[in-house]
């Protein structure tokens, strides 16, 4: 079963899924977030980590959809929390409806999420709920932090990636310790590939750092240095912090809080000039690199057949954009 099939699956499941009906205002946003789209990754990496050891899904999809639902109900508060107006090209639903309103949307998304994992096994129904408790929680406490660096002078490099780890990685890697376990996977198994899991997302992250400023706009889909303009702390920023001259220094610094539309793209030529002065770009590709390898060691370390992880691997390629 490749992946569009367990796609379409994904989809299927998804738009079956009843989340209430009235108050129209409470549902209809809910409903609405849930119909932009999206590339259903996390679901999709449920499926395929429970497709390792067995290859009857089918139970398997309401979990891998209660997934789906919660990453939405953060992507719907980061949207109040950011003030974003538009979310997969459209409206968000803040802006659409207005503040409260998506707040109370996304609380009941989250309860929803934990509705639909009721149907795991009652054998491995507690362990379930203890390990995405605890994961949801670690994405909050990863926005806080990412809240909490916007109004902090200093953050260290270490900071930042154990920020990025809870806000996006967690859930990367507790999906596939989710499919898992599911199927019954070994602890051992179900660990590398939450620790797999966990690598790509780092990885994925810094690859996103680095496209918004080196990528190129049409394909990456926003406007490219966007990062730069709002004087975010992204992995590229934070070690040219690190190893800049005083000079270098004065310049990155000048140019923060400068937010004048009219100087927007030579703010972001002069900071973009201060990064490849400092190889910045190769520094963060080699980030990259190393966490991708750190991903495959764990992936390597699963014990099934290499066969059976052909898939996984392929699509963690693909999301790199790497050939091999």
């Amino acid at each position: 079963m490749d992946i569009p099939i367990l796609t379409d699956k994904i989809k299927q499941t998804l738009s079956t899924l009843q989340y209430g009906d009235k108050p129209v205002e409470l549902y209809e946003p809910i409903r609405y977030i849930m119909a932009l789209g999206g590339k259903r990754i996390r679901p999709l990496l449920v499926l395929l980590a429970a497709k390792m050891y067995d290859d009857d899904v089918e139970n398997v999809l309401l979990p891998a959809a209660a997934v789906e639902v919660f990453h939405n109900f953060t992507l719907l508060h980061d949207d109040i929390m950011d003030k974003a107006p538009l979310r997969r090209g459209q409206q968000t639903v803040h802006e659409k409806w207005n503040a409260n309103i998506a707040i109370l949307s996304g609380d009941v998304m989250l309860v929803r999420a934990y509705q639909l994992l009721l149907g795991v096994a009652p054998d491995k129904l507690a362990q379930v709920l203890q390990n995405f408790s605890e994961t949801a929680a670690q994405v909050c406490e990863g926005q806080q932090l990412d809240m909490n660096f916007e109004q902090r002078e200093e953050v260290t490099i270490e900071e930042y990636i154990h920020m990025i780890t809870l806000k996006t990685a967690v859930l990367v890697g507790f999906s596939l310790e989710l499919g898992a376990s599911l199927k019954g996977a070994t602890a051992a198994d179900a660990d590398h590939l939450r620790q797999f899991g966990n690598n790509i997302g780092i990885a994925f992250q810094l690859r996103d750092d680095l496209l918004d400023v080196y990528g190129d706009k049409a394909k990456f889909g926003k406007q490219v240095g966007g990062d730069i303009l709002s004087d975010k702390k992204t992995f590229l920023m934070l070690t040219a912090l690190q190893q800049a001259s005083q000079e270098q220094q004065r310049i990155i610094r000048q140019w923060r809080n400068q937010t004048n539309e009219a100087i927007a793209a030579e703010k972001v030529q002069a900071v973009t000039a201060v990064y490849d002065a400092l190889n910045i770009r190769q520094q963060t590709e080699q980030q990259i690199e190393d966490y991708f390898q750190k991903a495959l060691a764990h992936l390597d370390a699963v014990a099934v057949p290499g066969e059976k992880k052909a898939t996984l691997r392929g699509l963690a390629l693909q999301l790199m954009e790497r050939d091999s």
